[in-house]
């Protein structure tokens, strides 16, 4: 993924992070980082990415994601979780906050440990252009510092499963998860033979198991968030699906 970065030195860049205020509103959850972005207007460069999810606008994502440094992804695990995210410190914010989701990775470069702002243990935010442009007056201002928190996530309608792969290999992408947003376990339930099989997550957002063995039969599947709360999916998916098809539950964090 193609970084913005700002023209200072690794000099300057040291000097930015000495001289950055402590948390101004710890006591309310908030913690320091840095955000930029990446893309253009239009938003095409945030889709697809590290967390799994395909078309971000059919998805209910839209522009109003991030991609998160290494520090912040957990290997994956933070795909999903929503941020409100507020620039300070800076001449060019603007007082208002903007609320994101994670929706990719912002790779690490350990060949530029002192340029690369996704390195760990930086926190960062690469946001899409659309939003960064709340943040500040004027986006070749290139890097801010922000605070940030997580906060719950607000989505419309059930979760929903997409059925991906290939003939040779069936997966599952959970979306549209509100709440704490993030999955930390999935089961599945075929309607022939009454049995839950756990899954496994494969990458991002994608979850594999025994879904092949399932052709031919109705879905519902167990869906457990980071926070400890859990949603059954009933029949959620029909006897008839196909890799590619999406499909919406009833239920929701």
């Amino acid at each position: 993924m193609e970084m913005r970065r700002s023209a200072v030195s690794a000099v300057a860049v040291v000097l930015v992070l000495a001289l950055s205020p402590p948390p101004a509103v710890a006591d309310g959850g908030w913690m320091e980082a840095h955000a930029t972005f990446y893309g253009d207007e239009s938003g095409a460069e945030t889709m697809q990415g590290a967390c799994g999810y395909g078309d971000l606008f059919q998805q209910g994502y839209g522009l109003d994601t991030t991609a998160l440094s290494v520090a912040l992804f957990s290997d994956g695990w933070a795909c999903g979780g929503c941020y409100e995210i507020q620039c300070h410190g800076s001449p060019d914010c603007k007082p208002d906050p903007v609320t994101v989701t994670a929706t990719n990775l912002c790779p690490a470069n350990y060949s530029k440990p002192n340029e690369n702002w996704c390195n760990p243990p930086l926190k960062h935010f690469d946001l899409s252009k659309p939003v960064f442009l709340r943040l500040v007056t004027d986006f070749r201002v290139g890097i801010i510092p922000v605070h940030y928190r997580r906060v719950p996530c607000a989505k419309k309608g059930g979760i929903r499963i997409e059925i991906t792969g290939n003939q040779f290999w069936i997966g599952v992408l959970v979306f549209n998860v509100a709440g704490s947003g993030e999955v930390k376990a999935l089961a599945v339930k075929g309607s022939g033979d009454g049995q839950w099989r756990d899954m496994k997550r494969n990458w991002g957002q994608i979850w594999d198991g025994d879904v092949h063995r399932l052709v031919g039969q109705g879905l519902s599947f167990s869906v457990v968030a980071s926070d400890g709360r859990s949603v059954l999916l009933d029949s959620v998916v029909p006897a008839t699906w196909a890799i590619g098809q999406s499909f919406e539950g009833k239920g929701q964090f």
